[in-house]
């Protein structure tokens, strides 16, 4: 057979077998994963290159009349119905009986569940065709939000669904370190497409899991759900000065602090880096989707400790010495002020302290400084204060020749 000669050939033979499969719902995961292909190498709104991936195929293939070709027409018309051309789709004689039976589900289940800490939540739909002959077996949705960075980390559809439940309600049953509960239908659809949206925009993909083979299915059954029926739940505010204060102080005057000795610190090198150190948990918390310095986990630990400190903060020796210290306290009160079980306060302290030697690397080496942290470090250790503007114009004026180099 000759190659395909344009992106819609190339589907049409992909799909070449469509009208052979047995049920509606084995269609649309044919259906999605070609459509992933499209989602995934888009460069800017995937959700949009999709849509009009599926409009100009409707409009290049209105002609085609081999069964393969209906059916696949019309199982693109069912996941994406806001594409041009979708509302037109008829099913054609040689399409399978199936084909009826497209996007005729009803969702019979919502459910949330995730991790005390707060990092990630996944919500799970259960869907069931009007015919389960033609359409196929009830089957699942589920969609991990992950808070950390904010989106829509994966999407899944499988089955069957009893199957995918059950194995959720036992995990969660069994490990006191996560949550299952049943969800509004409304603040479902509204988290996932809120973090959905940014996961759209995103250069780079998450690579692991099936987010953009399943994309458009799951997009389309969680289309079913009622929107804005109930408000999502609300972010946090962040702090404003006198209550970052407030909770400092409530801080140094807790258990963990004197149990970490910062109670007893008074030197004033050794002060300042204690203040310095719970600033930099402070705005690391208000950097995150999700600013609130008490939500702490063995994960924002690590984005802290391993990752944004070493590009955003210049530390000295005795702040370096300060920071795990400093860290292993802050955990351990953000866990009681949460009111988490002592299983995730002691898996949490275990994490942190096996962090500290590679933190003591990447501080030694700083190789994760960005370049406006290394040239303010390059400042300090040649004996300029960074605050100092004069100070920073000799500098530069003595050093030009070698900065001239540089570049």
């Amino acid at each position: 057979m000759a190659a395909p000669q344009n992106p819609y050939d190339a589907v049409l033979h992909a799909a070449r077998d469509v009208a052979k499969l047995g049920c509606a719902l084995d269609a649309e995961m044919l259906g999605t994963a070609l459509l992933g292909s499209v989602y995934s190498v888009a460069s800017t709104d995937r959700a949009q290159a999709v849509r009009t991936f599926v409009g100009e195929f409707l409009a290049a293939t209105t002609r085609r009349r081999t069964a393969s070709a209906t059916t696949i027409r019309a199982v693109f018309a069912a996941l994406v119905p806001d594409a041009t051309g979708a509302a037109e789709v008829k099913r054609g004689a040689q399409t399978p009986a199936w084909a009826g039976q497209l996007a005729r589900v009803r969702p019979t289940g919502c459910y949330a569940y995730g991790d005390v800490y707060g990092d990630q939540t996944s919500y799970l739909v259960t869907f069931a065709y009007e015919d389960t002959e033609d359409g196929g077996p009830e089957h699942a949705v589920v969609a991990l939000v992950d808070h950390n960075i904010g989106i829509t980390k994966d999407v899944f559809v499988g089955g069957p669904a009893e199957r995918i439940l059950g194995q959720v309600r036992e995990m969660c049953a069994t490990d006191e370190l996560t949550w299952f509960r049943e969800e509004d239908p409304a603040r479902l659809r509204a988290e996932v497409d809120r973090h959905l949206e940014i996961t759209d925009d995103l250069t780079d993909l998450p690579q692991d899991g099936s987010f953009a083979t399943d994309r458009a299915l799951a997009t389309a059954r969680l289309a079913l759900l009622p929107k804005s029926a109930v408000p999502p739940l609300p972010e946090p505010p962040e702090l404003s000065g006198p209550d970052r204060e407030r909770l400092l102080r409530d801080f140094l005057a807790s258990p963990e602090a004197t149990r970490f000795t910062l109670d007893k610190v008074a030197a004033d090198d050794e002060l300042a880096s204690l203040h310095f150190c719970l600033s930099l948990i402070l705005d690391h918390a208000a950097s995150l989707p999700d600013p609130d310095p008490l939500r702490w986990s063995p994960a924002v630990a690590g984005l802290f400790l391993l990752d944004w400190v070493h590009r955003r903060a210049v530390l000295d020796m005795d702040d370096a010495a300060m920071l795990p210290r400093v860290t292993r306290a802050w955990s351990a009160y953000a866990m009681r002020k949460k009111g988490l079980p002592d299983a995730a306060t002691e898996q949490t302290d275990t994490v942190v302290e096996e962090m500290i030697p590679e933190f003591a690397r990447l501080y030694a080496t700083g190789e994760k400084r960005s370049p406006a942290t290394a040239a303010v470090a390059q400042l300090i250790s040649e004996g300029v204060d960074p605050n100092d503007p004069e100070a920073i114009d000799a500098w530069i004026e003595t050093n030009r020749n070698r900065l001239s180099d540089d570049t």
